[in-house]
């Protein structure tokens, strides 16, 4: 080979031209090569994953009263809250797993109490049937203020705080909503008045001349809450219509419990837990209500205590 230096000038300037060209081109290759990843990544991934609209329904009522599906703005707000909590799946797939579990238990009493069954939706919303304590204080599946509680004949103190029971809550909400829909004359001006408070409410409806529900214009949280519980009736009566499917087994089961009566003091729930063959963890679980380790209670006044039955850990078979 000859050496370099030897090169004559015109050689020499082939040489680099062919060297320039060779890594233009292995340049040229390499971003054509990454464009095509990137090029063939793109197609599989509109073609494996796909975002819809949703359909709307054709009607919808709230406590047997209609909709107005024909109005611009309701039919926006209805999509807005569809479509936030069909593509929330995680939330969503808890509120089928838990309504499962507590629906059970609120029905019968909104039966017995005489108010329309689509008022169960709104623990649901309020919460998601979790214990939970609002920003303002608000507390239990239905998220009482401590006033209003106290109010609506429920016990909260140190010991005892019924909000966090969910028959005694319930109750509270039934004669609470039944009150509301008396005044106002609708469900769903009953429902608004239970997120926004009558006084709020009335200082509205003086100020816009209006009565309907989806007439009226009322801060957000109020303007989307009957459209929230539209959409989780909407969803959990259809999932499959908006991508959910669940089978039995993957659904949280009613507790199986029994049931004991207190008219006398408990000092030490922990030994009273063991004493009736359970545990202080299981206790409390079926008792949120149940604040302290002490039940010293009010004089007169039966405490209903649940413990879990026999089978309460079998789980439904595999095949189910």
């Amino acid at each position: 080979m000859r050496n370099f230096s030897t090169l004559t000038g015109k050689s020499l300037v082939m040489l680099l031209l062919l060297a320039g060209g060779s890594i233009a081109l292995q340049t040229l290759c390499f971003s054509t090569s990454g464009e095509d990843t990137d090029l063939a990544h793109q197609r599989r991934f509109n073609e494996q994953y796909n975002i819809f609209s949703l359909n709307l329904p054709n009607a919808l009522d709230f406590c047997g009263e209609p909709v107005p599906l024909e109005l611009l703005d309701v039919r926006e707000r209805l999509d807005r809250e569809l479509l936030v909590n069909t593509y929330w799946q995680s939330n969503s797939l808890l509120a089928h797993k838990r309504a499962n579990r507590w629906f059970p238990v609120i029905e019968p009493i909104l039966r017995r109490e005489g108010v329309p069954d689509d008022l169960k939706y709104i623990p649901l919303v309020e919460s998601g049937f979790a214990n939970v304590v609002s920003p303002a204080g608000a507390a239990g599946f239905w998220q009482f203020m401590d006033g209003t509680a106290k109010q609506a004949g429920l016990e909260v103190n140190g010991e005892v705080d019924e909000r966090y029971n969910v028959v005694r809550s319930t109750e509270a909400a039934c004669a609470y909503l039944k009150e509301a829909h008396a005044r106002y004359g609708s469900w769903a001006m009953a429902a608004a008045s239970y997120n926004l408070g009558h006084g709020n409410l009335q200082l509205q409806l003086g100020r816009q001349k209006q009565d309907d529900y989806f007439a009226l214009l009322l801060p957000e949280e109020t303007s989307r809450y009957v459209f929230r519980i539209l959409a989780m009736k909407s969803i959990l009566t259809d999932p499959e219509r908006y991508g959910f499917h669940l089978r039995p087994k993957d659904l949280y089961e009613p507790y199986r419990t029994r049931t004991l009566s207190l008219t006398t003091p408990v000092a030490n729930l922990n030994d009273f837990a063991a004493a009736n063959g359970t545990n202080y963890k299981v206790l409390k679980l079926l008792n949120p209500w149940l604040r302290d380790n002490t039940l010293t209670g009010r004089p007169g006044k039966t405490y209903t205590v649940l413990l879990p039955a026999e089978d309460f850990d079998k789980a439904l078979p595999e095949d189910e």
